[in-house]
């Protein structure tokens, strides 16, 4: 009876470690299978999105993808090139003084436009008057000697006079001339009109006056200041004779011709294209740089051009027929061109004799060259059919869903 009785208590006791494994097994939700077939899946759709990509045709009209061809277009040749604006040197000016004086009143402002001509500084010059007195003086001793020599001229036509007194006036007349008009010429470039010398009018400032039309660059003096000859008071530039000094190097100067179009882009202004035309091409190096300096003038200067400002130059060098499609079917990705080509076309039929399509694309890597009016060139790393159809819009939306939410994931 003791022996039953043990052999039924082990039974029970068995049976309840079962039932607990079981609970347990249940309670923890564990299934090796289904995560087997979990993984199985995500490799799979993984190697899909590598191999390519499916859509629908419901799905291609409501993300808008646009199918087309690999056109042939004469897109123009280009030689890249890089460099600054300037302006000639007869189009910009530094103000000086021809002697040295107090700066009295500066008459202009940064960035105001000036004709040539107009007054922009006013310069006190105590030489100045030194000077006046000077032509005031041999301005009256010019007189007698002018007389003199008119009246020897009249002896000498009535043979009254010597030769030797006449030769004399005449000598002494000429000297005093050639004084008078180089004191004269040195009041005219002070600015100062030697005929209101003459009737009394001594001036003590000097007016300092724009050489061209442009506009004020950096003032450098102030009122008060003392102005040094050979020291700049202020700049003036005239940017309508703006162009580019562009550097092309020796593999490409043999290009380059004068009269060849250029499309310039400021380097802070991606937008803006500048349109321009080569005129000029130096004759020697650029320091050591291997660069030749070629000089582009700008069809069309606009008031936001400012010499010093870099530039890139795409200098037109001729046309070339070649493979392009629009610039929006090419896609980039980890420094590589891709386009999505249109692999097969599978055809369902529903019960309902609807018809459908589902396009499978693929992404081919390419190599990309000239752009121009919208189209870019390429060249595919592999062989493609002669009636290759491309994606020409609606690329970029194909390239997040080929990385696939496994590559987004990772």
């Amino acid at each position: 009876m003791e022996k039953i009785r043990y052999k039924n208590t082990y039974t029970v006791v068995f049976l309840g470690l079962l039932m607990a494994v079981s609970v347990f097994s249940a309670c923890t939700g564990v299934d090796k299978p289904k995560e087997s077939e979990k993984s199985e899946t995500a490799e799979a759709e993984h190697g899909a999105h590598e191999n390519g990509l499916e859509l629908s045709a419901e799905q291609l009209k409501a993300v808008g993808i646009v199918i087309g061809s690999i056109e042939k277009k004469n897109l123009t040749e280009v030689v890249k090139s890089s460099g600054q604006l300037a302006v000639p040197p007869q189009n910009a000016a530094q103000i000086n003084v021809l002697s040295g004086g107090i700066i009295r009143k500066i008459n202009v402002i940064e960035g105001q436009q000036v004709g040539k001509g107009q007054l922009l500084v006013t310069v006190e010059n105590q030489e100045l008057i030194r000077l006046q007195q000077e032509y005031l003086t041999v301005k009256g001793g010019f007189s007698y000697t002018e007389a003199e020599y008119r009246r020897q001229q009249q002896l000498k036509a009535a043979d009254a006079g010597t030769g030797k007194a006449q030769q004399l006036a005449e000598a002494n007349y000429n000297a005093e001339k050639s004084k008078l008009r180089a004191i004269e010429r040195q009041l005219q470039q002070y600015g100062i009109a030697a005929d209101k010398v003459a009737t009394g009018n001594i001036a003590t400032e000097v007016p300092v006056r724009s050489p061209i039309s442009g506009t004020i660059g950096k003032i450098i003096a102030q009122t008060g200041s003392y102005a040094q000859p050979g020291v700049s008071i202020m700049d003036i530039v005239d940017n309508s004779k703006i162009h580019a000094d562009l550097i092309v190097f020796e593999k490409d100067l043999g290009k380059i011709k004068p009269g060849q179009k250029v499309d310039f882009q400021l380097t802070n202004q991606k937008n803006e294209q500048i349109e321009g035309e080569i005129r000029g091409i130096n004759k020697s190096f650029e320091n050591d740089s291997k660069g030749v300096v070629v000089h582009a003038v700008i069809k069309k200067p606009g008031a936001n051009l400012i010499p010093g400002m870099y530039v890139t130059g795409l200098i037109g060098v001729g046309t070339a027929v070649s493979d392009a499609v629009p610039v929006d079917a090419v896609v980039r990705g980890e420094g590589r061109s891709y386009i999505f080509i249109v692999e097969n076309v599978k055809e369902d039929k529903h019960e309902d004799a609807i018809e459908e399509a589902s396009v499978h694309f693929k992404k081919i890597e390419v190599t990309t060259g000239i752009t121009e009016l919208g189209y870019i060139q390429i060249t595919a790393l592999e062989k493609l059919p002669a009636d290759v159809q491309v994606v020409t819009k609606g690329a970029f939306y194909l390239q997040s869903k080929s990385s696939g939410p496994s590559a987004h994931e990772h």
